[in-house]
């Protein structure tokens, strides 16, 4: 006990046990100090000074980039620090877009919180450098630097995690801002389209691009039939966003919520992840009986897909050739839907995919996932757009009954659904490689080492006669560590399983924002749809039975099913 270290913070003696900064130690004494630039998985940059505190000696602190020590005492509420930060608050809106109303980030702006909580009701300053270029480019993200705040989030996501480095600091002083090189075009740099930028941000600097009104009228269009999709993290995650617990299943709400805004047919993309494992996992035996192109990377992610195209196009031949999940479904959804129409007074079908993932709206796009010379996917929206259209419709998705998904396609094996988390694609692989000795050894797959949130886990199962080496990684800077060892020749791996957001889709920049927090809750949500499904491997489930036997016959199945 008289060994424990302490510092004063307010009057109060509070343990200091590990903590890298004083921060971290006065939010363990339950007290919120305002920060707009400081997140632990980010390295510290002290850019906002809204942290700041008060020692003894009445010197000023950035408590986020200041390490604690035993005897310190420090204030964090005196009428100094109270006019610095409505200070700081002040010069950052007078350099600050303040059209919240029209904002995509309105009601979930840091910046507009914290003006909020500390009473800022004028600004004394005039608004200066006020630029209306914006970049509207990408697919996935939107660019406004009349909002950024120079906080540095975005750009060290960017480049600490993701490996990307698409955005970054130009000029000095009061010209810094945050841009492109050569202030390009994003579309036009290295952006991978993870849309992690537009997650961290806190404000409305950089946001997921809005498509939801393309996809309102094409539900209004009397001659357009709507199928939606709905990814297996987006169940675990929109609930947030309705004061839901965290981690809840709310699939059946969701189905509920879709066919009252008007969809005519509501799917699980789960059940496109079933096609995906029996497809790679028979592409991964045959690369193994032919000792050819290994590693085998999975490819269902399309951020790591792009980051791998840009800067590790030799490894394009280990990177499988099957479509996602969510464009393999939609194949057998257009397919079906042009078998059911001949002879039938035509209508358009249009699939829509909700996605936990903003790069889902740059792969629709692409050349390769093309059906009859237009996008296989007419829109891809995120979790977070789905719960502005179910505002917008009036619905009280806390008070929606659950529906079930409609048939033909009413069934997907646990295996598919744990694909939002990372892991789950090797899980589900491993399940299908072990075939009938898997069903007796699922809890033991489970322990393998292929759940859990570390960047980088190694597993060993036994296939026939010999091991596989699986690798399993979530954020593309830890992506990009593998592969620098992989071609050191310092590791093997038979399979590689890449995730560009870390922890998975459960993770993706399209969720309710989950940096630090709710990822356990969120996990253990897909594990216990998995634990209730009565379907626990892809190869039992009769709905990719009964496709393999009709649509999926012969050469349709590489056809519909790969990319190349």
């Amino acid at each position: 006990m008289n060994n424990k270290k302490f510092m004063i913070i307010d009057g109060l003696p509070v343990a200091i046990e590990g903590e890298k900064n004083i921060l971290d130690v006065i939010r363990k004494a339950g007290i919120d100090l305002p920060t707009l630039c400081y997140y632990s998985a980010l390295s510290t940059y002290g850019a906002c000074r809204m942290c700041v505190v008060e020692g003894k000696n009445g010197d000023i602190m950035a408590s986020c980039s200041t390490p604690p020590r035993s005897g310190m005492e420090i204030k964090t509420n005196t009428p100094r620090l109270q006019k610095y930060r409505k200070m700081i608050l002040e010069l950052m809106l007078s350099d600050h877009c303040r059209e919240c109303t029209t904002c995509e980030k309105n009601f979930d702006c840091k910046l507009q919180e914290l003006a909020q909580r500390f009473g800022l009701k004028d600004v004394r300053f005039d608004q200066y450098s006020i630029d209306d270029t914006r970049d509207d480019s990408s697919p996935a993200i939107m660019r406004n630097p009349n909002k950024c705040i120079i906080c540095g989030d975005c750009v060290r996501m960017c480049s600490e995690i993701q490996n990307v480095g698409a955005i970054d600091f130009a000029y000095r002083g009061s010209k810094m801002e945050v841009t492109t090189a050569f202030n390009m075009p994003i579309s036009e740099t290295n952006c991978v389209n993870c849309g992690q930028c537009a997650a961290i941000c806190p404000t409305g600097a950089i946001t997921i691009k809005n498509d939801l009104q393309p996809l309102w009228d094409d539900l209004h269009d009397k001659d357009t039939i709507v199928v939606a999709q709905i990814a297996p993290a987006v169940r675990v995650a929109l609930g947030d966003e309705f004061g839901i617990p965290r981690g809840t299943n709310v699939m059946g709400k969701i189905v509920s919520a879709l066919r009252r805004m008007g969809f005519d047919e509501v799917y699980d993309t789960a059940t496109g992840a079933d096609l995906t494992v029996i497809e790679e996992a028979n592409e991964l035996v045959g690369r193994l009986e032919k000792g050819e192109r290994l590693p085998l990377f999975t490819s269902c992610c399309p951020a790591w897909f792009r980051y791998a195209e840009i800067n590790h196009p030799e490894l394009m031949d280990n990177i499988s050739s099957c479509k996602s999940p969510m464009e393999m479904f939609g194949s057998v959804l257009k397919e079906r839907a042009k078998l059911n129409e001949k002879g039938k007074k035509p209508k358009k079908t249009k699939v829509v995919a909700i996605m936990p993932c903003t790069a889902k709206k740059y792969e629709i796009h692409r050349e390769e996932f093309q059906y009859d010379g237009e996008p296989t996917i007419a829109h891809s929206i995120t979790t977070m757009e789905l719960a502005n259209m179910i505002r917008e419709a009036g619905l009280r998705f806390e008070d929606i009954l659950p529906e079930a998904v409609d048939m033909p396609f009413g069934i997907a094996s646990g295996a598919g659904v744990i694909f939002g988390v990372t892991g789950g694609v090797t899980e589900a692989v491993i399940r299908y490689v072990m075939g009938d000795a898997a069903r007796e050894h699922l809890a033991d797959i489970s322990f393998t080492g292929v759940r859990g949130f570390e960047g980088l886990k190694e597993v060993k199962v036994p296939y026939k006669d010999r091991e596989l080496n699986i690798a399993i990684v979530s954020g593309l800077k830890n992506a990009e560590n593998l592969i620098q060892a992989i071609q050191a020749g310092e590791v093997e791996y038979d399979f590689v399983e890449v995730m560009a957001c870390e922890g998975g889709c459960i993770a993706g920049a399209g969720q309710p924002f989950v940096i630090g927090r709710a990822k356990p809750e969120r996990s253990e949500g897909m594990y216990q749809a998995d634990r209730m499904s009565n379907v626990k491997l892809s190869a039992e489930n009769p709905v990719t039975d009964g496709l393999y036997a009709s649509l999926l016959v012969g050469d349709k199945a590489h056809h519909l099913l790969h990319y190349k």
